[in-house]
C-alpha cells in the first residue's frame, strides 16, 4: 500500500445504497472526494418501516450506479483506487450481501485489495476522519438498531462500558412514530414534531436511571407511549396534530435525559489520565436535541466534543472506506471468502448484551 491511500466504500447495511471515494494521505489527514447516498424511504414508506427482502433488491440494482456516480464525482478512474473497502456486517443480511458481492465482483476484476469493515466500527472512527481525534477517546455510539459506550482505543481496539439491554434510540424512534402516525423514518419526524409540542405533558418514565452502570433501556419507553397513545384514542376518538407534538416532545425529552445521565455515568468509567474527548455519531446523534445534551455533558467534564457532520453521522461508505484506511496498517486484505455477517459485536472480550443465537451475539 501506498502512504497516501485512495480507497472506495461500499455501504448496504440497512435502507441507504452508498458509495464514496476517500483519500488519507501519510498524516492520516482524511479527504472526502466524493459521496453518494441512495435512499429508499419511497420504497418504504406504505410499509411503516423498513422491508428487508425490498432493501436488498434495491441494493443490488443501485451499488454499481452508486459506484459510477462516486467515481465521476471524484474525477478519478477505478484502475486509480488503491483498494475496495466494503460493510460485511452487522446489518439486514440481504443487504450485506448486496454489497459484499458487488465489492468482491469489483476486486477480482481489478486486482484492488478487499477490505470487509465492521459497520459500527466505521461510525466509531468517524471522529478521527473529520476532526483527527488522538486515541483513545469517549464514544457514545448511537446508529439504527445499536446504541453503546465505548472507548476507542485504536482502529480495531473497541472496549464497550454499557449499552441498550433491548431496544436502541433508533428503533425507539421509528417504533414511536409509527405509534403516533408520523412518517418514516422516526428520527427526523419525531425531532420535527417535538419542535411545536410539550415535552412536559406526558411523564414518560426514564429506565434503569437508578442504577450506576451505562446500560439502557428504551422498550418500557415505547409501551409508555403505547398507553399514552391508547388513552387519547379512547378519550377522543383518535389523535390531533398537537397530540402528536406533545407526545413526540415528551418522548424526546425522556430519551435526551437517559442518554445525558448515562454520559455522565460513563465519564466516570472513562479512565481520567486519557485524551477529554467525548464523541458521539451515528444516525441518532442528527437529533439536535440530543447533541446539545450530550455537548453540556462533555462540556461539564471538560471534555472536548466532536460530533461529525450531519452527512456523515447516517450511514454513508466514507466511513467504511477511512475505516479501513485505518485498519489496513494493522492487518492484511481479505479474500474472496469474505463473508457477510448479519451481526458482529466490536467488543468481543464482553458477554452479548442482546443475547445471541446461531447467527452469533447481538451486540
Amino acid at each position: 500500500m501506498p502512504a497516501s491511500l485512495t480507497i472506495l466504500g461500499l455501504e448496504s447495511s440497512c435502507d441507504d445504497t452508498a458509495a464514496a471515494v476517500v483519500r488519507v494521505d501519510d498524516l492520516g489527514r482524511a479527504n472526502v472526494l466524493a459521496s453518494v447516498v441512495a435512499d429508499q424511504t419511497d420504497l418504504h414508506a406504505a410499509f411503516g418501516g423498513v422491508v428487508p427482502e425490498i432493501a436488498a433488491r434495491a441494493h443490488a440494482e443501485k451499488l454499481d450506479l452508486c459506484v459510477e456516480q462516486a467515481l465521476t464525482q471524484a474525477e478519478i478512474t477505478l484502475a486509480e483506487v488503491d483498494a475496495i473497502a466494503v460493510t460485511a456486517g452487522p446489518g439486514l443480511i440481504g443487504g450485506v450481501v448486496s454489497g459484499v458481492m458487488c465489492a468482491k465482483g469489483l476486486s477480482a476484476a481489478t486486482g484492488k485489495p478487499l477490505y470487509g469493515v465492521n459497520h459500527l466500527a466505521g461510525h466509531a472512527l468517524t471522529p478521527r476522519m473529520t476532526d483527527q481525534v488522538p486515541y483513545p477517546y469517549l464514544m457514545l455510539l448511537v446508529s439504527g438498531g445499536h446504541c453503546q459506550f465505548l472507548i476507542v482505543s485504536g482502529p480495531d481496539d473497541f472496549s464497550r462500558l454499557g449499552g441498550t439491554i433491548d431496544d436502541a434510540p433508533g428503533e425507539a424512534f421509528d417504533k414511536v412514530a409509527r405509534l403516533i402516525s408520523l412518517p418514516q423514518p422516526g428520527g427526523p419526524s419525531i425531532e420535527q414534531a417535538a419542535l411545536s409540542g410539550d415535552p412536559a405533558r406526558f411523564p414518560f418514565p426514564r429506565p434503569l436511571m437508578d442504577r450506576d452502570t451505562c446500560d439502557m433501556s428504551f422498550s418500557g419507553l415505547k409501551t409508555a407511549v403505547l398507553r399514552a397513545r391508547d388513552a387519547i384514542v379512547a378519550e377522543k376518538g383518535g389523535l390531533t396534530r398537537q397530540d402528536q407534538s406533545d407526545i413526540a416532545a415528551s418522548f424526546q425529552a425522556a430519551v435526551v435525559e437517559v442518554l445525558a445521565t448515562k454520559t455522565k455515568k460513563a465519564f466516570k468509567n472513562y479512565p481520567h489520565d486519557a485524551p477529554r474527548t467525548f464523541c458521539v455519531a451515528g444516525g441518532v446523534a442528527a437529533n439536535k436535541a440530543i447533541r446539545t445534551a450530550l455537548e453540556t455533558v462533555s462540556t461539564q467534564n471538560e471534555a472536548d466534543f466532536v460530533a461529525p457532520p450531519l452527512s456523515l453521522c447516517t450511514d454513508n461508505a466514507a466511513m467504511i472506506a477511512y475505516a479501513a484506511a485505518e485498519q489496513c496498517h494493522l492487518r492484511g486484505p481479505d479474500d474472496l471468502t469474505l463473508s457477510a455477517r448479519p451481526r458482529w459485536p466490536l467488543d468481543t472480550a464482553q458477554p452479548s448484551m442482546l443475547g445471541s443465537g446461531k447467527k452469533g451475539a447481538k451486540a
